[in-house]
């Protein structure tokens, strides 16, 4: 932790009760899967975790979901149909199927960092086609080829949701109910006390699975409406560094 060794004697140490209050939960989880160690020693740093939630997280993800669903609620109101779709179209909506694949493999063999890169990838790509595409240039023009655009944006988004879930739990049901989705989208993690053959019990992690969770690309229904968004998360000033920096050197 900012180049020296993790000490709870030494006070070189974060609790996660302290994070908490302070911090997104989310941002944490996607900090320790994309900055944590898989097979080598790591470094711990706040200006690390500022960067990464600040160009990941609020500017790549949160950015993404904020211009595909507002525009669309603002101008449609809900999902709209596909329409005619382009060479583009089907060229990105094809990409974000095989992420499914370039993010789940890593994630079965637990490379956490790699899984995590590659759904932001992902979004990246989302950016950029709906910078390309630009649909609010349309609205007088070609609104068709507007709700063509935001439909393909949605879908990107839905897709997303799903890849970036076993990192960001609670942002992705917020998507999902931006989305139109109702109940639980994909279950937290419990812990039960379980006994086997009269020994003594143990904890297990486990889950309910009976949720509307799948991890494959699931086609959104036209005519869901759409929830207006709310931030995913919060941009961090830079400030932050410096006031942990001092709570680190004050214990």
């Amino acid at each position: 932790m900012e180049g020296r060794k993790f000490s709870s004697s030494r006070n070189v140490v974060i609790y996660v009760r302290d994070f908490l209050d302070r911090y997104d939960v989310d941002a944490l989880r996607y900090y320790v899967a994309v900055a944590g160690p898989e097979n080598q020693d790591t470094d711990f740093t706040w200006s690390e975790f500022v960067r990464r939630n600040n160009d990941e997280l609020v500017a790549n993800w949160g950015n993404l979901v904020n211009r595909s669903v507002s525009f669309a609620a603002r101008n449609i109101g809900s999902i709209p149909p596909p329409g005619t779709l382009t060479e583009q179209d089907v060229a990105i909506l094809e990409h974000s199927r095989q992420s499914f694949g370039l993010v789940g493999d890593p994630l079965a063999r637990c490379r956490f960092k790699a899984a995590a890169t590659a759904a932001l990838r992902a979004t990246s790509e989302a950016n950029k086609y709906l910078s390309d595409q630009a649909p609010w240039k349309l609205r007088e023009t070609d609104p068709e080829r507007m709700r063509t655009i935001c439909h393909v944006a949605l879908q990107l988004v839905d897709d997303a949701k799903t890849m970036l879930s076993p990192f960001l739990p609670r942002s992705s049901q917020r998507v999902y109910e931006m989305l139109g989705g109702t109940g639980e989208w994909s279950g937290m993690p419990r812990i039960d006390e379980v006994d086997e053959d009269g020994g003594p019990s143990y904890p297990v992690i486990t889950g309910d699975y009976n949720v509307a969770a799948r991890w494959e690309h699931m086609p959104i229904r036209p005519g869901t409406p759409l929830q207006p968004p709310t931030p995913l998360f919060a941009k961090l000033a830079p400030s932050v560094v410096d006031e942990e920096l001092a709570r680190l050197e004050g214990a």
